[in-house]
C-alpha cells in the first residue's frame, strides 16, 4: 500500500505524474478540492473501492465504488474528509478489484 501525493493543478497546467496501483491498495489525502484519476489499461473492467468511515443516526455509511472500464480512465472526487477520512491516519483508503494495468494519480485544484 502506497501513500500517494497529492498534485496541484495550476493556471500553467500540470503533466501529472501516474503510480502503479498497489495490488494492497493505495491511500490519498482528502479534501473539498481533492480527487483521484484512475487508468485502467486492461481488457477487462475494474472496480475502484473508497472506503467509506461515516455514519448518520448510527448508521454506517456505504463505502464508493466506481466502475473504470477496459481501456478507459475515471475522474473521481471530491475526497471530502467527513466522508471518507480514515480515523486513525486522516487518509482516503483506495482499493482495486485488480491492480493489474492500473495507474492513478492523486490530484487537487
Amino acid at each position: 500500500m502506497a501513500t500517494l501525493t497529492a498534485q496541484a493543478i495550476g493556471l500553467a497546467g500540470i503533466n501529472p505524474t501516474y503510480a502503479s496501483a498497489a495490488a494492497g491498495g493505495d491511500k490519498v489525502s482528502p479534501g473539498d478540492r481533492a480527487f483521484i484519476h484512475v487508468k485502467n489499461g486492461g481488457g477487462s473492467s475494474v472496480t475502484v473501492t473508497l472506503t467509506a468511515t461515516a455514519s448518520v443516526r448510527g448508521q454506517t455509511v456505504g463505502n464508493v465504488t466506481v466502475s473504470v472500464p477496459a481501456s478507459g480512465e475515471r475522474m473521481i472526487g471530491p475526497l471530502t474528509s467527513d466522508l471518507l477520512a480514515g480515523p486513525t491516519d486522516g487518509l482516503v483508503a483506495v482499493g482495486y478489484s485488480s491492480a493489474t494495468s492500473v495507474t492513478i494519480a492523486s490530484l487537487r485544484i
